[in-house]
């Protein structure tokens, strides 16, 4: 075991505290990653508020980015040195959602609180989410990791490891957009603004964001969004019908967590339109709708958990997008700050106008 810096949950809704905490080596199929960036996802927030529950003391981050510095046996294709992103996507390949192509959902249950992470006194720690990314270093599965190159900034690269597969794949392989469709997306936080650029990409018609506040419905512009609506409007849904030119939306994209977003949502879609549901409310909240309205004008809803990804055949493809120059990743960092400001960082983060905060680490002080 060797000891790391982790930012560590001890009570539901009070502030991570910055300590020493204790990482095994890599096992069988594991890989360490000594991480350069972990971006702060709003699941890592409700997780830390206790939306969901789970074991405590806990390290959350799951959106990350850094260096391979340790392989363990049977590990393929990963080398020590290789840059990589880091994901929550644990899957064991073999269960019958991986085998039909769903990674997300994998159905083999993994142990987070015995996994790699202890305390300094040796008792268990939670590795949230198969990461435990706020920390130093992680070591997590092979199959969580996707190689990138290495002139990638890991600052913007650890965007992709959630917020940009979720949005962009919500928009791709769930709600399987086609040219020339239309889009209505709710909310245009970090994952709001990857489902437009994800829309765009696909060649989507008109999009229209649907937004709280005046100042993201103009960033959600500059990503790709034709239209941007004040959800604080008395009926939003009828000013994205003008928008779309007295049409219903395709897909609606609902990438908010929130209650009324959910209630709204079959409002703005078209006969034939399907609502893909992104954000994550917390436990025990409900949202209501008519199932006769959906039945007679043969509307759907959808789940959509990680945009769907396969991130071996997924994150590639969203590198070479970024590289080219159609993929905006630099412009979702909202401020960069240092694990000992991180409190300060989901503060920001909760006020609403960041799109995405992130920890970047000072490697020169990493343990080894």
């Amino acid at each position: 075991m060797q000891t790391i810096k982790a930012a560590v949950c001890h009570e539901f809704g009070t502030p991570l505290v910055i300590e020493d905490v204790q990482l095994a080596p890599p096992g069988t199929g594991e890989v360490e990653v000594t991480l350069d960036a972990v971006a702060i996802c709003h699941s890592d927030i409700s997780f830390a508020e206790g939306a969901w529950g789970g074991h405590l003391p806990a390290v959350y981050g799951h959106e990350a980015a850094g260096v391979i510095t340790g392989v363990g046996t049977g590990v393929q294709g990963f080398s020590a040195g290789d840059s990589v992103v880091v994901t929550l996507i644990r899957s064991c390949g073999t269960c019958p959602s991986c085998a039909s192509g769903r990674p997300v959902i994998c159905e083999t249950p993994y142990d987070t609180v015995n996994g790699p992470l202890k305390t300094a006194s040796g008792e268990p720690l939670d590795q949230a989410m198969a990461c435990g990314a706020f920390a130093e270093k992680v070591v997590v599965d092979q199959r969580q990791i996707v190689k990138i190159p290495a002139e990638i900034g890991k600052d913007a690269a650890a965007l992709i490891s959630c917020g940009v597969i979720t949005g962009v794949g919500a928009a791709v392989n769930a709600a399987r957009l086609r040219a020339g469709q239309d889009v209505v997306v709710i909310g245009a936080g970090g994952i709001g603004l990857n489902a437009i650029q994800g829309s765009r990409i696909a060649g989507a018609r008109r999009i229209v964001a649907i937004d709280m506040s005046p100042e993201k419905l103009e960033i959600a512009k500059v990503f790709g969004a034709t239209h941007g609506v004040l959800a604080t409007d008395a009926k939003p849904w009828k000013a994205a019908q003008e928008a779309l030119g007295g049409r219903g939306a395709d897909a609606v994209l609902v990438t908010v967590g929130a209650i009324p977003a959910y209630d709204q949502a079959l409002r703005y879609l078209a006969r034939g339109g399907k609502a893909v549901l992104i954000g994550m409310p917390h436990s025990g909240a409900k949202a209501a709708y008519e199932p006769v309205v959906l039945a007679a004008l043969g509307q759907g809803l959808t789940g959509s958990k990680m945009g769907d990804t396969v991130i071996q055949r997924d994150i590639p493809w969203i590198v070479d997008l970024y590289q080219q120059g159609r993929l905006k990743l630099d412009e979702l960092i909202s401020g960069r700050w240092s694990l000992e400001q991180i409190n300060e960082a989901i503060a920001d983060t909760k006020s609403g106008s960041a799109k995405r905060n992130v920890i970047v680490f000072d490697r020169s002080s990493t343990a080894h």
